[in-house]
């Protein structure tokens, strides 16, 4: 049987740009440029002789043939994705491998990550850390676990657990020298401690009524794991967040000497493409995470 099909990858765009209805969110779902979405839509439209969009001032719609085609479409795709996924499932050498933000690997999972491996010895797992946010179409990586709002629809998404913000230091630096830290108004005193992505000195300095202390000044850092270093190290006060500082503040290498704190809107959430959330080895890592993580919570 000869197929009389139009190009994979234009059918792909056509998905995405359709179900948002917008060439700008297809592109950045797909991890393209605007004029490679508009280029394949033209591409599919050229092949099918037929517009499949109306493009209006500001607004994308689909043409009756567009809509017509576009439940078509998706099927098809789910469909040889979940064939393509079965095939990938039995082909399976139980690796796993896991993208992570390198400060919730470092201060969370890699800690813990020896009793997953004495629960499930023959899940060889790779942990793969890095900021950028994944694309399951091109990167070679099982699943990812994420710190934002969770509203990532393409993907299955179940929350892993949640993040408060509040003062730490080293034990030192609260109750030593001439300035120890017994109110949050002593923080004048003190060095800031900062992580570049994550601004809520500010927030939590209102919170507390204190306005009357620089919220940005102090030394600025890259990741949250040089920050809660820095902390370790006496070198100020850091805005801490659980999970990442939990460790050291069990093992006493950072106090809490404020009972303030500010709830983040943001989770840590496990992140997987739908089809594979059934894999055995997904699953089992999935469920030894929420143990993991329902256990923290308890603590807290």
């Amino acid at each position: 049987m000869s197929f009389r099909l139009p190009p994979l990858n234009a059918l792909r765009v056509f998905e995405a740009a359709g179900r948002h209805l917008s060439f700008t969110r297809a592109a950045e779902e797909l991890n393209v440029t605007q004029a490679a979405v508009s280029h394949q839509i033209k591409t599919l439209e050229t092949w099918l002789r037929t517009p499949l969009f109306k493009r209006l001032n500001r607004a994308l719609m689909l043409t009756e043939p567009g809509q017509r085609y576009l439940p078509n479409v998706r099927d098809a795709l789910e469909t040889l994705e979940s064939a393509t996924n079965g095939v990938l499932q039995a082909e399976e050498n139980n690796t796993l491998t896991i993208s992570v933000l390198p400060s919730f690997a470092a201060k969370w999972l890699v800690p813990r990550l020896h009793r997953f491996r004495e629960q499930r010895p023959d899940i060889d797992v790779r942990i793969s850390a890095t900021d950028h946010y994944i694309d399951f179409n091109k990167d070679d990586v099982d699943l990812a676990l994420r710190f934002g709002d969770g509203v990532w629809p393409s993907w299955n998404v179940e929350r892993l657990m949640t993040q408060d913000f509040f003062p730490v230091c080293s034990p030192r630096l609260a109750n030593e020298g001439p300035h120890p830290l017994k109110v949050p108004a002593d923080l004048k005193h003190h060095t800031l401690l900062h992580e570049e992505a994550v601004q809520s000195w500010r927030m939590w300095l209102m919170a507390a009524g204190l306005d009357d202390i620089d919220s940005s000044r102090g030394p600025w850092f890259s990741h949250a794991l040089f920050v809660i270093q820095a902390a370790c190290d006496s070198q100020g006060v850091a805005l801490g967040g659980t999970p990442l500082v939990d460790d050291d503040l069990a093992a006493g290498r950072l106090v809490k000497p404020f009972d303030l704190t500010l709830p983040s809107a943001w989770a840590y959430y496990f992140v997987c493409p739908k089809p594979a959330a059934a894999r055995p080895s997904i699953v089992a890592f999935r469920d030894w995470l929420m143990v993991e993580a329902e256990r923290d919570n308890a603590q807290h």
